[in-house]
């Protein structure tokens, strides 16, 4: 489902060029839930961007469905994300003007699907908000935003979601709902779930955990989320 080969990025800086990522190289297969952790400047954020092609490496390629994002220009990728990929930011993101029904239909209806109404209320209902559809993001505590934010990043059927500190503005025992609450929709729609988080902890409920540092990963292994061997 999403391959990178030899990821290198670097920035130009006063004594040369700066190499945030070092030769990353992994596979990920459809399905799977897998965190990508390290601590704050190990590179996992540039990763992120690279993976979901919201940024080009300087050397090295990644792979998403089958096509290779590097070959693609910038209207290619954008497509290619809208068609098949979910975000979920750390900040939320809703729009405050607009209740949460309304906030995960947007997706559906800038496709001008017809049943974009019935999809929202129905995601609502399964992230456990069928009684809060109607309220405004300040009328929502975080962890209820951070919920309607995974329903609209799920409202496409993507094939795969990335979540970038999906828990960073939560208290401990809301960020574990969030996560538990991704891994029960991982398991249910069968789309690919990476998520980056500098949480151990939290991480360590992924099926598998890449762990960077300094821009290269020195640890790939399962976390507590694998299925267990027969």
């Amino acid at each position: 489902m999403l391959a990178a080969r030899d990821l290198t990025k670097e920035y130009p800086s006063g004594t040369g060029a700066l190499a945030v990522l070092k030769d990353v190289s992994f596979d990920i297969p459809q399905g799977a839930f897998v965190a990508i952790v390290g601590p704050s400047g190990s590179g996992k954020t540039t990763l992120l961007g690279l993976l979901a092609g919201l940024d080009l490496p300087s050397r090295g390629a990644v792979t998403l469905d089958g096509v290779d994002l590097t070959r693609l220009d910038e209207d290619g990728r954008a497509r290619l994300r809208g068609e098949k990929v979910g975000f979920i930011f750390q900040s939320f993101q809703l729009i405050p003007t607009l209740t949460a029904v309304e906030n995960v239909q947007v997706p559906l209806e800038l496709r001008g699907e017809a049943d974009a109404a019935d999809r929202a209320q129905d995601l609502l209902a399964r992230v456990g908000l069928s009684g809060r559809t109607h309220h405004y993001p300040t009328q929502l505590s975080g962890g209820e935003q951070q919920r309607v934010a995974i329903a609209r990043a799920f409202v496409n059927r993507p094939r795969i979601l990335f979540a970038d500190e999906p828990t960073g503005n939560l208290d401990g025992a809301t960020g574990e709902k969030i996560v538990a609450l991704l891994d029960a929709l991982n398991r249910e729609s069968g789309a690919t779930v990476v998520i980056v988080t500098h949480d151990l902890t939290l991480a360590e409920h992924a099926q598998r955990v890449i762990r960077l540092r300094d821009g290269v990963v020195i640890e790939d292994r399962p976390g507590r989320g694998a299925p267990s061997p027969v």
